[in-house]
């Protein structure tokens, strides 16, 4: 089964990991291909489930504004794949359709509040290489955040910052759920 660029194997072939697995196919609504790539090394695999799991637990900022923050990390990197899982990892955190089609133009928007514009200013500028975030970003953030909330936003980012080098170099391949989404639901909207 081709899943990246190196092949891939089945989830069957990883029975130890089920649970896990089910765990996440819960949260996403199905299992991605970069776990199975992971579980050829299953360390790794388990690191970055519990580095997931504490980022996504954490009750610093809601689930809507880690999928945005999420979203637009991985536009600014240009990861297609990560983009299609974390378009839809929005909608089904709640986020209007319309809201997730403009968010490239978010600070032009009426969806965005001031507080998500500043935000997605530092997704957008941390998500780029070079990393352009500057001080600026934080003077701006701390007047809608505490430090502890900052910490989340940059955890959401740099946790995405790894999965969209690890997908975009390893070619992993987009699963039908969210190429679906994207297909679907944004691409009619203007999404390209």
């Amino acid at each position: 089964m081709q899943q990246t660029h190196i092949g891939g194997n089945k989830r069957e072939d990883f029975a130890d990991f089920e649970e896990l697995f089910k765990g996440v196919e819960s949260f996403m609504g199905y299992l991605p291909n970069a776990h199975l790539t992971m579980a050829e090394k299953p360390e790794l695999l388990m690191a970055f489930s519990n580095l997931a799991n504490t980022i996504f637990q954490a009750e610093g900022i809601d689930l809507q504004t880690k999928q945005l923050i999420a979203l637009a990390t991985s536009l600014s990197s240009g990861c297609k794949y990560c983009q299609a899982h974390t378009s839809h990892g929005a909608e089904r955190a709640g986020i209007d359709e319309d809201k997730i089609s403009e968010i490239l133009h978010y600070n032009q928007s009426d969806k965005y509040s001031k507080k998500e514009i500043a935000v997605l200013d530092l997704a957008f500028a941390a998500g780029q290489t070079p990393n352009l975030s500057t001080k600026q970003h934080f003077d701006n953030l701390l007047n809608y955040y505490s430090k502890e909330e900052i910490i989340d936003i940059v955890s959401v980012i740099s946790l995405f910052g790894y999965l969209n080098r690890w997908n975009d170099t390893l070619g992993t391949v987009l699963e039908e759920v969210p190429k679906d989404f994207v297909e679907k639901k944004l691409r009619p909207l203007g999404w390209k």
